[in-house]
């Protein structure tokens, strides 16, 4: 009797262990796929940059360091490798971005530009994919993460290797701070 109570205990801890690993390996995969649909959107915006610096040149031929700087950034953004090192440099690149079409709006030809005007479009709904994708990230790391760290799922991530791994953050505080718009 005392054997197949053992046995039963050794079967529903096993079983356990297994649940809990199977879960493990589930969340790192989704959490690799949900980087990876980042990785994409990103790709998206790289593609769609190059074309937008043309179409300002167009217009804006003398204002050279602007335009450098943005494909400086997009450079540098697309080398980043890893949640910390891609969100720092996104985040540079972004405002970059920002610079470009502030530029913009001392063009009022370019801004009425049908091409342009599609550019800024496609770029805008880029830009909301990879706030979702982020987003969706973040929720995969923080599922991820609790797993890693609570009792007693974090006795199987720590016997196979599985570390805690890092949100794709913010790079300074500075961006928290809330933006004041004034049209006079």
């Amino acid at each position: 009797m005392t054997k197949l109570v053992v046995l039963a205990v050794l079967a529903v801890v096993l079983a356990a262990a297994v649940f809990l690993y199977n879960r493990l390996v589930r969340l790192r995969n989704t959490l690799r796929a949900s980087w990876s649909d980042i990785d994409v959107m990103l790709k998206k915006r790289y593609d769609l940059v190059p074309n937008l610096v043309e179409a300002v040149k167009g217009y804006a031929s003398h204002e050279k360091s602007t335009l450098s700087q943005v494909t400086e950034a997009r450079t540098k953004a697309m080398r980043a490798e890893g949640p910390a090192d891609k969100a720092r440099e996104e985040n540079t690149f972004t405002d970059t971005l920002k610079s470009l079409f502030a530029l913009v709006e001392g063009y009022p030809d370019l801004k009425a530009d049908a091409s342009f005007l599609e550019l800024q479009t496609q770029l805008v709904e880029i830009e909301n994919g990879i706030e979702y994708a982020r987003r969706y990230y973040n929720a995969v790391v923080r599922d991820y993460n609790t797993m890693t760290e609570a009792f007693p799922s974090n006795l199987i991530a720590s016997g196979f290797g599985f570390a805690r791994e890092k949100f794709f953050a913010l790079s300074s505080p500075e961006e928290r701070d809330r933006v004041d718009v004034s049209f006079s």
